[in-house]
């Protein structure tokens, strides 16, 4: 694996990417194409279907002290849930929270793992203009709901398309690019959505669609 830190917007929290991530991704894409993907949770604008079982505790053994050089979490960490992932939602499908930045959770100790097995569509962090907030911790969390909400009282809903670039209220930070076994470790309360382009397939076919594997963890200071 290589692994590169980098520090992004002014708040200068690390985006950890991670090449070659695992060491057969092409079983894990071929594992993929065997499942029963079903409608997401927790307003993922597509489907999920379960990982291999050895997939998390070979990939945990190896981030380890990523964890903790990146984010200072030294402590145990536990899966709060992973699965293949793709993208399928039209846009015209989309409702307002999922047109625009989101966050994970607000705890800092909550880790959010994407690892791409195709090439299609990125990763973009942003931040909210009027407050400044590239994070949205548990202290910002109410501060943040509220302005927003204010805002978009005001200036109405955003177009229907997925947001992947500057907006009236929104800026981009930082977008990582999809690569084929690349991995992303980020702090979930990270402003951040995935940077689908408008005119991105999305194919429900794991052979053809927006396959990743996404991973929720809570790591011990």
């Amino acid at each position: 694996m290589k692994i590169d830190i980098q520090p992004i917007g002014h708040e200068r929290e690390p985006v950890v990417v991670i090449e070659d991530f695992a060491t057969d991704p092409d079983a894990l894409r071929a594992f993929a194409m065997t499942r029963a993907f079903g409608p997401a949770a927790h307003h993922y604008p597509g489907i999920r279907a379960a990982l291999p079982d050895d997939y998390l505790p070979t990939q945990l053994c190896g981030i380890a002290q990523v964890l903790a050089d990146a984010f200072g979490a030294a402590g145990p960490v536990d899966v709060i849930d992973a699965s293949y992932s793709i993208v399928t939602t039209r846009p015209e499908n989309l409702s307002v929270g999922q047109r625009l930045p989101h966050c994970d959770a607000h705890a800092r100790g909550r880790i959010a793992l994407i690892h791409y097995l195709s090439s299609e569509s990125g990763t973009a962090f942003f931040r909210h203009r009027s407050t400044g907030f590239e994070t949205v911790d548990e202290c910002r969390a109410a501060i943040y709901t509220d302005q927003l909400a204010a805002e978009l009282r005001h200036v109405g809903p955003p177009p229907a398309a997925f947001i992947a670039g500057d907006t009236p209220l929104f800026e981009r930070v930082m977008v990582a690019e999809a690569r084929y076994n690349r991995a992303l470790l980020y702090r979930s309360c990270l402003l951040h959505s995935g940077a689908i382009q408008h005119d991105a397939m999305l194919s429900p076919d794991p052979a053809v669609g927006r396959l990743t594997i996404t991973g929720f963890l809570s790591v011990g200071e």
